[in-house]
């Protein structure tokens, strides 16, 4: 079987917040090294319990997911049920208070193989606990065939525009919400396909960017 894998490195996090003053709200902004992760957990039918390991960074700004399970399959003989799986991540933040933050870039890495007439869709999905109505979600496309059909290293880059700007809520600890999912599709009957997501990275230091504004009072 020809494969499809991505190695997932979430480079979600950060250089430096941009400060802007005005109507808009934006403010002088904290250091964003003084977010700080406080816990974790995860769930999907991509990382069932048992299957993940996490590790946070003595600074509590940088954590590790280790995956054995995200693998998604397509192909001949492949129940359909495998070739979409997803994994949510959940981070309980501390974060200074009477300040929002919203996350405005993020990076994954990976490697591709398809199959001529697979393609495989990476939807990642942002929000917070307190305003599970408030999302924004970015999705990048590869399509089998070509310079894939050897496999090939990927960077997906979410830049996620203004208008699609998701803050935390007001206060000092927030619940953000990263839902992962990659879907495997295909146009040959006879083609295959893999998605294996090895490890995620969040770190807020150095791999999030992040706007912040003043809460309205």
């Amino acid at each position: 079987m020809r494969s499809f894998a991505a190695f997932l490195l979430p480079a979600l996090a950060v250089a430096s917040p941009v400060a802007q003053t005005g109507t808009n709200g934006w403010a002088d902004q904290p250091d964003p090294s003084q977010i700080q992760i406080q816990s974790s957990s995860f769930s999907g039918n991509g990382c069932p319990q048992g299957t993940v390991s996490t590790s946070i960074s003595p600074d509590k700004t940088v954590i590790t997911f280790g995956f054995d399970k995200f693998q998604t399959y397509i192909g001949p003989g492949v129940s359909p049920t495998e070739k979409s799986k997803n994994c949510q991540l959940h981070l309980s933040l501390k974060y200074p208070g009477g300040f929002q933050f919203s996350v405005v870039d993020s990076t994954y890495h990976g490697y591709a193989q398809l199959d001529k007439g697979v393609t495989g869709t990476f939807y990642s999905t942002y929000y917070f606990s307190q305003d599970a109505s408030a999302t924004t979600t970015t999705q990048t496309s590869i399509t089998g065939g070509g310079i894939w059909a050897s496999g090939q290293v990927y960077t997906k880059n979410d830049k996620i525009p203004t208008a699609s700007y998701i803050f935390s809520p007001c206060g000092a600890n927030g619940i953000l919400n990263i839902n992962n999912r990659i879907a495997l599709t295909s146009s040959n009957s006879t083609a295959s396909g893999e998605v294996t997501n090895d490890d995620a990275t969040v770190a807020f230091t150095q791999q999030i960017n992040l706007n912040w504004r003043k809460c309205n009072k």
